[in-house]
């Protein structure tokens, strides 16, 4: 499934990088303590994140992440997104809490 797919979905608000929507999602990963995302996530995996300092950025952009979606209402920091461009890393925020997307991601089928 395509990055775009899923903003549509679950109707996401994109903020950064709109023109790498077409990437493929491999599956997905929850988590905001960032050594343990180093860790665990996988290539192509869609990132879901409160987290929203730069420090996301390096770690999307080490791991090869297809995005990052920042639940609870919150927005990145300006930092944050002058990164994100630079790494070519879609960002993606929502108002849902993390519990909501990541049900949501099973029932479209990102495992």
């Amino acid at each position: 499934m395509k990055i775009k797919d899923i903003v549509k979905t679950l109707d996401l608000q994109v903020i950064s990088g709109e023109e790498f929507l077409e990437r493929e999602v491999t599956g997905g990963y929850a988590g905001d303590l960032l050594s343990d995302v180093l860790a665990n996530s996988k290539k192509g995996n869609i990132w879901i994140t409160l987290q929203i300092h730069q420090n996301i950025i390096a770690v999307a952009s080490s791991k090869e992440l297809s995005g990052i979606i920042i639940v609870n209402g919150r927005k990145p920091e300006e930092e944050t997104l002058k990164s994100a461009k630079e790494e070519e890393i879609p960002v993606i925020t929502c108002n849902l809490l993390t519990y909501q997307v990541v049900g949501k991601l099973y029932e479209i089928g990102i495992r």
